[in-house]
Parts: C-alpha cells; sequence; structure tokens
C-alpha cells in the first residue's frame, strides 16, 4: 500500500506592504498623541519595526 501525503499549501502574506505603512501612521499618529504615556516606549518600537517591515 502506498499513502500519499498532501503538500502543504504555500502560506500567503496577510499584510500588504501598504497595510505596514498605514499601521505605521496609525502608531505615529498615536505616539504624537499620547508622548508622556510611559507606554509609548513599546509604541515607538513597534512603529520602528513596522518601518523595517515595509523596507523588506
Amino acid at each position: 500500500m502506498t499513502t500519499m501525503t498532501a503538500e502543504p499549501t504555500r502560506a500567503r502574506a496577510v499584510l500588504s506592504n501598504e497595510d505596514f505603512k498605514l499601521l505605521q501612521e496609525a502608531v505615529r499618529f498615536y505616539l504624537q498623541a499620547h508622548i508622556d504615556d510611559p507606554i509609548s516606549s513599546k509604541y515607538s518600537n513597534l512603529y520602528h519595526r513596522l518601518g523595517s517591515a515595509v523596507r523588506r
């Protein structure tokens, strides 16, 4: 008996480069409005990670 195994389907991107740009813009807007918020450093890091994702 031979057993056939199906190959996994190729993963496709969930977000486009334009989506990353929009998210980065939203995070930038948040940062400007909440500059003194203690959690803003986490948003700042996210902002930069989103920017590096767009450049790939």
